[in-house]
This record gives structure tokens, C-alpha cells and sequence, in this order.
């Protein structure tokens, strides 16, 4: 029981996500009861002050970071998570500009990564919108971007976009520059119980560039291409 309890430990790590007790017992080649047993070992071994819990939802378990020390993961998490949620967001709006009409699948493929918070936050943003179906298997949905993307862009049509190498460069080189050259500030890293009153989720906020003149107008950031210069910050990110 206790290389099974060791095995469920590493499989529920690396999934990140809940597991459900069936599907770890279906591959496994053991009952849901073993796994329960295993994994509430398991959260007895991570309780109290332990910087990791164990949550057990719904016959699925899930790792997740005490709630108690939120303040210090938002600390140490803000600026990354704020950085690369910047980044995704530019990147993914590049590439559906340059590529569309492009399904998520196909824009994954090409960001290796999975897209979904990103296409959502687009659509949410109402700077991408479908435009069709893809003749092939599952007849997946095409995108293509709006007036609403050239607005936000200030831009007046899809042929003002810079060269698309030189442009996937500059938004890449955003997730090397140092603090100071953040596009935008204040992302919020918060810890919220479930139904049961455990668990974490990630929550970012965004606000007005940090940098500011005399009076008060955003300052361009060099790094970027002009197009995205004056881009307001509430436009970009915000995880809901």
C-alpha cells in the first residue's frame, strides 16, 4: 500500500489538476476504494502547516497550496504570472492577426502551448471572433480578429502590422526584460477556498502602466513595436 500510496502521490503532482479516483484505479490495475484509502493517507500527510494540501472533491484529488500562505506566494508569483500572461495575450493576438482564419488547435501548434485562457480572454475582449468552421475532423472553430483589434491596436487595417518574425521577437523578448519593462503592473495572486473550504486559484488583475509623466499620461515602452505603444493595460489581461 505504501508504493501505491507513493505512486498516487507522483501521478497527482504531476497532473496539477484533480485526478479523478476511477481513472487512477482503471490504470493502475487497483479499486477506487485503494486509491480513496491512499489518497486520504496522503492528505493526512499534508495538512496543517504544510506548505502543500491535499483536496478530495468529488472522488477526484488534487494538490494545491496552503491558503494560509497566499500573501507570500502572491509575493514571489505576481511579477512572473504578470509577465507571462502579457506575453501570452500579445503573442496569441499576433499570431490569429498574421495566421487567420486559424482554429485554437492550429494556434497551438504553433505557440506549443495550450491557448485556451488566451483565445478566451480574446473573445472576451471582443478582439477575435468566429468566423467559420474548419472543413476536417470535428469541424473545429476558425477565428479571425475584429475592427475591435485594429482599435486596440491603433491600428487602421491588418496591413499596418510590422513584419510578423521581427514582431514575434519583440513580444518574446518581454519575458526576458527585467521588471522595470513590464507592459503592465499589477497582477493579484490569491488563495480561495472551495466548498470546502480549502484549495487556491490564481486570480490576475491588471492596471495603468506603472511608468508615468508629469501629467500622468502612460510612457511608451521602447521594446515594443509601435502598434502596441499606446494599448491601454485594462484592454489586455484579466483571469476571471
Amino acid at each position: 500500500m505504501e508504493k501505491l500510496t507513493n505512486i498516487i502521490e507522483a501521478v497527482l503532482f504531476a497532473a496539477g489538476n484533480g485526478v479523478p479516483f476511477s481513472l487512477i484505479a482503471e490504470k493502475l490495475n487497483v479499486t477506487a476504494a485503494q486509491v480513496k484509502k491512499c489518497a486520504e493517507a496522503l492528505q493526512e500527510k499534508y495538512a496543517g502547516d504544510c506548505g502543500i494540501h491535499l483536496l478530495i472533491f468529488n472522488n477526484k484529488a488534487q494538490f494545491a497550496s496552503n491558503p494560509a500562505y497566499k500573501d507570500q506566494v502572491a509575493d514571489v508569483l505576481n511579477s512572473i504570472k504578470e509577465k507571462e500572461f502579457t506575453k501570452t495575450i500579445l503573442e496569441s493576438a499576433a499570431i490569429i492577426a498574421y495566421k487567420q482564419p486559424i482554429t485554437k488547435g492550429e494556434l497551438e501548434e504553433i505557440r506549443r502551448v495550450n491557448s485556451d485562457y488566451a483565445v478566451k480572454t480574446l473573445l472576451e475582449l471582443k478582439m477575435i471572433e468566429p468566423c467559420g468552421r474548419k472543413d476536417a475532423i470535428g469541424k473545429p472553430i476558425l477565428y479571425c480578429t475584429t475592427d475591435n483589434f485594429l482599435k486596440r491596436f491603433h491600428i487602421s487595417s491588418l496591413e499596418e502590422l510590422p513584419d510578423y518574425e521581427s514582431l514575434m521577437a519583440q513580444i518574446a523578448e518581454l519575458s526576458e526584460s527585467t521588471e522595470d519593462s513590464y507592459l503592465y503592473r499589477k497582477d493579484v495572486y490569491e488563495g480561495e477556498g472551495g466548498e470546502d473550504g480549502a484549495g487556491t486559484e490564481a486570480r490576475a488583475e491588471t492596471a495603468a502602466a506603472e511608468s508615468a509623466d508629469k501629467d500622468g499620461a502612460a510612457k511608451p515602452h521602447d521594446d515594443l513595436p509601435d502598434f502596441l505603444q499606446d494599448l491601454d493595460a485594462e484592454d489586455i489581461i484579466r483571469i476571471e
